[in-house]
């Protein structure tokens, strides 16, 4: 057996997510051509989603969300539902399709990787909080051509709505 490659420094993908219309049509198709499931389903909206802001001024949106376990990162399927959030910016701007990957460095913490993407110049987009559960959308599009999210956790350690299938 082949011995395991050495793990390089620096932040890991925990999740990579796609920004739709229909959330439960794209769960069904995910789950019929690509096998992934079960999928936990999310009403992601007050008093569990709290201190939304985006681009620093607090506002207040919603969202469904549906994750699943790809080993060895998981999978999430955004749709807006009320209130402004990148996520109806992004399908107005461009359409569905993938959105952000989520990335932590596991020996830091959210502050940690917020900070150090501050020294770079990059700011936050959009963030929120999911219980107790932090989230930033980074403004990394310009640099590395994709939105990064950094976390204090995953949705998927919440409980969710109702599973699929």
């Amino acid at each position: 057996m082949a011995p395991k490659p050495k793990v390089p420094p620096g932040m890991r993908i925990t999740q990579v997510a796609v920004v739709v219309k229909d959330l439960k049509a794209t769960m069904k198709n995910y789950h019929a051509l690509m096998g992934w499931g079960p999928w936990s389903v999310y009403e992601h909206k007050p008093p569990v989603l709290h201190r939304t802001e985006v681009r620093g001024k607090p506002v207040k949106y919603t969202m469904l969300g549906a994750e699943v376990h790809c080993d060895p990162i998981d999978f999430e399927i955004l749709q807006p539902l009320e209130g402004p959030s990148i996520y109806r910016e992004f399908l107005e701007e461009r359409g569905e399709g993938l959105h952000h990957v989520a990335v932590v460095n596991p020996q830091d913490d959210v502050r940690k990787a917020l900070a150090n993407f501050k020294r770079q110049g990059i700011e936050v987009l959009m963030s929120g909080a999911l219980n107790d559960i932090e989230f930033y959308y980074m403004d990394t599009d310009p640099v590395l051509k994709m939105v990064a999210e950094t976390v204090s956790g995953h949705a998927i350690a919440l409980k969710p709505s109702y599973t699929y299938p």
